[in-house]
Parts: structure tokens; sequence; C-alpha cells
């Protein structure tokens, strides 16, 4: 079974785990110490969070700034529009930005929003026609 793991740099993992909390998400304590938290996202889907100075440990050069430029979007499906909104208006009240305004385009709908370190994350619906 193949699993993926999206890493990314955050500045204070305290902080990164009670946004993430707040959204719902929980955390694999098994690959989680006090630099890095492992986000579970489904089984098979983690993201590691990882403090900027263990995240050098596995790059060459520097650490994009996140709140400048983009690295990567991340998407997140949701099974509807209103699990949609639900999690756009978590993220806002545990201090994320809204990075884009809400689209609809056919059977899509969807959000997005920058945490606390400036990723994106775009929540998405697709409706089965």
């Amino acid at each position: 079974m193949r699993m993926i793991f999206v890493n990314l740099p955050v500045k204070d993992i305290a902080a990164s785990r009670e946004f993430f909390a707040r959204l719902g998400f929980t955390f694999n304590p098994q690959f989680s110490d006090e630099h890095t938290l492992c986000m579970v996202v489904e089984e098979n889907i983690c993201v590691m969070l990882l403090q900027e100075e263990r995240f050098r440990d596995f790059i060459n050069g520097d650490i994009a700034d996140a709140a400048k430029t983009k690295e990567v979007l991340t998407c997140l499906s949701c099974d509807s529009r209103s699990e949609v909104d639900e999690m756009l208006a978590k993220a806002r009240g545990a201090g994320a930005s809204v990075w884009k305004p809400v689209m609809e385009a056919g059977p899509m709908y969807g959000a997005s929003f920058q945490d606390l370190d400036g990723h994106v994350w775009e929540l998405m619906h697709m409706a089965q026609g």
C-alpha cells in the first residue's frame, strides 16, 4: 500500500498543532516530536509539519517564504459544499486568512485559505452528476 507524506516547514510546531487540531485533524505520535508533527489527513495521507530548523535537514538551498511565494497548493476534497464552508470557517476562526474568493465552476465548489505559515490549502467539493 502506497502512502504520501507532504512535508511543509513551519515556524512554530505548537501553534501549528493547535491550528490544525481546530480544523479537526489528528496527529500520529509515532512520527511526531518537539520539532516534527505528523498530521493525519487519511490513513495513507500525512502532512509532516517540520520546524524550519528540522526542515533544513532535508533540503538543499533555502526555505521558500510561503507568505510571499507559493511552493505548493494542497487541495483537500470535501464531501459537500457545506463541508467546504465549515472547514473554511474553522480555518478562519483558528487564524487563517482567505486566499482567494469562494469559487463555483460547474460541478466544482471550492474555497482556499493560508495557514499560519502562509501555506495555501484548497478545499474542493466535486458534485457527482
